[in-house]
């Protein structure tokens, strides 16, 4: 059995509130350098973004929504492309930089994505 000295307790102690202080601070963005609780990188780049919601038919005449000018960098395409696909009751898929749509959802598609946060002037609709 060990024995400890009062003041290597008070030492452990002391110790162990600095361990859990220093992992309860706040991460920090490595691009705007602020807590990632206040970073505004991803706002900055949803507002710098120029989405194109376009109408396509595809084999045997039937419509599709194209989607195209979203970053993969700052959004996964693929579960965006699922939120969508929900939103709209439709099919579809995700591929090379583009969500397609079955069906015509442009302006479904509009009023989502500026739920999500894009704003209103960088969503066009053809």
């Amino acid at each position: 059995m060990a024995v400890y000295c009062v003041c290597d307790i008070e030492n452990l102690k002391y110790r162990h509130h600095s361990f859990n202080y220093l992992n309860n601070m706040a991460e920090i963005c490595p691009t705007c350098g602020l807590p990632m609780d206040i970073c505004v990188c991803t706002e900055i780049s949803k507002e710098q973004q120029r989405i194109k919601i376009r109408r396509e038919t595809r084999k045997y005449g039937k419509p599709s929504t194209i989607i195209e000018g979203i970053s993969d960098k700052d959004q996964d395409l693929g579960r965006l492309a699922q939120k969508l696909k929900a939103f709209c009751a439709c099919g579809g898929t995700a591929k090379n930089r583009q969500i397609i749509l079955q069906g015509d959802h442009r302006s479904k598609v509009k009023t989502f994505l500026m739920k999500m946060g894009f704003p209103d002037q960088n969503i066009e609709l053809q």
